[in-house]
């Protein structure tokens, strides 16, 4: 399993917009992906920034829709933004999360 971990900073203003956005815009896009697992959001109480991790079954899958897809993505997301996207990658190790791969893959 691979995660790509999104950090971005929402207009004040545009905070509960930008949930409503993903939910609605970019989570049915994720769905069409191959290989595209899980969205988790993450939306800090105290903070200005939000966080997305998505859960991908390979590499590639994610680097796919990162080069072939997400440049919509981005421009869907650019209006509700105060600075640019920060991408990180990173390989999920299962082994310690089982019961959390079972839950995907039920």
């Amino acid at each position: 399993m691979f995660a790509r971990i999104i950090e971005f900073a929402p207009k004040a203003e545009k905070k509960d917009e930008i949930v409503n956005v993903l939910r609605k815009e970019v989570l049915p896009i994720l769905k069409n992906q191959q290989g595209f697992l899980e969205i988790l959001p993450f939306v800090p109480e105290n903070t200005e920034k939000l966080l997305t991790v998505t859960l991908w079954t390979e590499k590639r899958d994610a680097l796919r829709y990162e080069r072939e897809v997400y440049p919509k993505v981005e421009a869907i997301l650019k209006p509700y933004l105060t600075a640019p996207v920060t991408c990180n990658y990173y390989n999920v190790e299962t082994s310690l999360c089982q019961h959390f791969v079972a839950a995907l893959t039920a």
